[in-house]
């Protein structure tokens, strides 16, 4: 945990937030500024500043469990989305964060 991240700050309940999706490693969270209906932030609990310094495929397989599941949960899976991952000084916060939004494209009209 990192004392200054925000993310962390959330994770710990030092704020409060409601969960979408919550397991021993990993949390997601509604995007405070969110672009689509769905807008999610898939979390891991352990402080990791960037992908780059993510060394542990087992994180990475159980995010990608936990977006195969919201994908599923916000019945997203025809309807068009989005999983992005900002890094390099792209973020606007300095914890890896997966990044779910949907509706989109051809599919979210119907």
């Amino acid at each position: 945990m990192d004392k200054n991240c925000i993310f962390c700050k959330i994770i710990s309940g030092e704020i409060p937030k409601e969960f979408a999706f919550e397991n021993a490693d990993i949390v997601a969270f509604s995007d405070i500024r969110p672009i689509k209906p769905v807008h999610l932030l898939i979390v891991p609990k352990i402080h990791i500043t960037d992908f780059t310094k993510l060394e542990n495929d087992l994180i990475l397989g159980k995010i990608r469990i936990a977006i195969l599941g919201l994908i599923e949960q916000n019945k997203l899976t025809d309807k068009g989305y989005r999983i992005v991952v900002n890094g390099g000084g792209a973020q606007a916060v300095d914890h890896l964060h997966f990044h779910l939004t949907g509706p989109w494209g051809k599919a979210a009209e119907l």
